[in-house]
Order: structure tokens, then C-alpha cells, then sequence
């Protein structure tokens, strides 16, 4: 664990995230073609996972060098930002010669292996100072103090009890004069991306077609939409919001990804009776 340092300037995180690519692959065989490292901590509880693809293109887990890993934390105290804090977990790739990707979160909690103990997070408050203002309401939660979410905070959405309860998104925001559609909403992060992809895929498919629709930004493809509708029992969606978010970044509807956020990424369990009343929403069908 690192606590604050002299803060790096741009140039100098960058060489930082060099060294720690060099440092992650000294041990390895050559011939590696790709390694995507994810560090998560707070306080002192810290985790690490480095994922290396070799010449068969295939990923494999790989221990880090404890070099690897103390960079990784230097890295993180170096990128404190008095009041605002410092990152929490950071996704890092690389290629065989260059620096693919690098993705620092300091707001959106981490998918720990294990959650760290209260005491890890009010460590990560003692170390890495915030104003109350961007302590988020998750950490809050976590650390033990008031979590009243502050206004304009999300909330996830209550579960289900009709068929009239169940929200849906929009796809998209609206049509332009060419019949296109037209979206204005805030990219998501690929951490961030990955977490809101595997919750609406993760959801269970309550009604579904053998066939694909149409993609309504690249009408040439090859028609590839899912004509499927998942739910967590509070929403349900069309398989067509994964799909635009996979392949165009195109972010759900802001509401839903709110409830999303304020789940914190993490879904319900969804039962027969959640199940029935989504395919009663979508058909216009009574559930009983």
C-alpha cells in the first residue's frame, strides 16, 4: 500500500506505466502477445490479475511480480488529486511493444475478489483524503456514514409488483429526418462498459426470436440484433441495448443506467414470478 506522494505529471505517469509493463513481463516466456493487468484497492487491501495472451491467442492467468504490483501502487498514489482522491482500480493493456490501453476508475466500485473489510475503505479515506462531495454513495455505504444519496444521486429502481411496474428504456433518443437514430448520451469508460455489459447479459431471457433484426446504425451489416427481451424485475430490455452498447458504445438509457450503477452492477435474483411478470409487460398480457 501506497499513501500519498509528490503527485507525477503526465510524462511521468506515462514512463510509470512503462516500467510497469516491463516489470509484468520479465518473467514471462517471450512470444506473449497481449497482457491486461486489473488493480483494485483500497486502503491497504489490494488485489492484482494479470491475464496474458500467448502466440495461440488464448488468455491465461499469470501471477504479477510484487515489482509489478508495488508500481502499480505507486502509480496510484501518485495520481492523488487533494480533495478528489485517487483511483481505485485501473485496467492496464499492453502489446508486445506498446501500451494498448490504460482506464483509472475513482468512482465506480471495484469487482473485488473479496470486499475488503470496513476498515479498508476508512483506511482509503485517511490515506487518500476526499471532500464530501465526491465521496460516492457506495463508499459511503461501505465505510459506515450517512448514506442519505445526495440530490441527483441514482437510485435503483424498487422490484416489480405489476406488470405496470416494470420500466423499459429507449434505445435510442429519437429519429433523425433520415429515419437514423440519433443518441446523446456520455460514453461509458471500458471498465465501466464491461461491468454494464455483463449485467445486461447476465439478466435471464424471458421471451425470445430465432431470428435478428436489422442494425439501425450500420443498416449494411448483416442483420446480428437479438430479438430478445431480459429483466432483473425492475426493468426489462431488448436484446438491442446490449447489442448497441457492444458494438457502437452507444450507453443505455441514462435512467436505466442509473438503477444499474445504484445496484452496483450487481443483479437480483430473479425468479418465475419476476419472469412472468415481464413477458405479461412486454405482450400486454395479464400475469395471473
Amino acid at each position: 500500500m501506497s499513501r500519498p506522494q509528490a503527485p507525477l505529471n503526465q510524462q511521468q505517469q506515462q514512463q510509470l506505466v512503462w516500467q510497469i509493463g516491463h516489470a509484468l513481463a520479465t518473467p514471462l516466456p517471450p512470444g506473449w502477445q497481449q497482457m491486461r493487468v486489473e488493480y483494485r484497492a483500497a486502503g491497504r487491501h489490494v488485489e492484482a490479475d494479470l491475464l496474458v495472451t500467448g502466440q495461440d491467442g488464448l488468455p491465461r492467468p499469470v501471477q504479477p511480480s510484487p515489482e509489478a504490483v508495488q508500481l502499480l501502487g505507486n502509480l496510484r498514489a501518485g495520481m492523488y488529486q487533494p480533495g478528489r482522491g485517487t483511483w481505485l482500480s485501473a485496467i492496464l493493456v499492453y502489446g508486445s511493444a506498446t501500451v494498448l490501453s490504460t482506464d483509472f476508475l475513482a468512482d465506480v466500485e471495484p469487482p473485488w475478489r473479496q470486499a475488503p473489510p470496513p476498515i479498508g475503505f476508512q483506511d482509503e479515506l485517511r490515506f487518500f483524503p476526499r471532500a464530501e462531495q465526491n465521496i460516492p454513495p457506495w463508499l459511503r455505504q461501505r465505510i459506515g456514514l450517512d448514506v442519505a444519496p445526495p440530490a441527483g444521486a441514482p437510485v435503483a429502481t424498487p422490484a416489480a409488483e405489476t406488470p405496470e411496474d416494470l420500466r423499459s428504456p429507449r434505445v435510442y433518443d429519437a429519429l433523425d429526418e433520415s429515419g437514423r437514430p440519433v443518441v446523446n448520451r456520455e460514453p461509458l469508460s471500458p471498465a465501466e462498459r464491461d461491468r454494464v455489459l455483463e449485467y445486461l447479459d447476465g439478466a435471464p431471457v424471458v421471451l425470445a426470436s430465432r431470428s435478428y433484426d436489422a442494425d439501425a446504425f450500420d443498416p449494411d451489416r448483416e442483420p446480428l440484433v437479438p430479438l430478445n427481451f431480459r429483466t432483473d424485475g425492475r426493468w426489462y430490455w431488448p436484446g438491442a441495448v446490449a447489442y448497441y452498447l457492444r458494438e457502437h458504445d452507444v450507453a443505455p438509457d441514462p435512467e436505466l443506467l442509473g438503477h444499474i450503477r445504484a445496484s452496483r452492477f450487481t443483479l437480483p435474483e430473479v425468479g418465475e414470478p419476476e419472469r412472468e411478470l415481464a413477458v405479461a409487460a412486454i405482450t400486454g398480457q395479464s400475469s395471473t
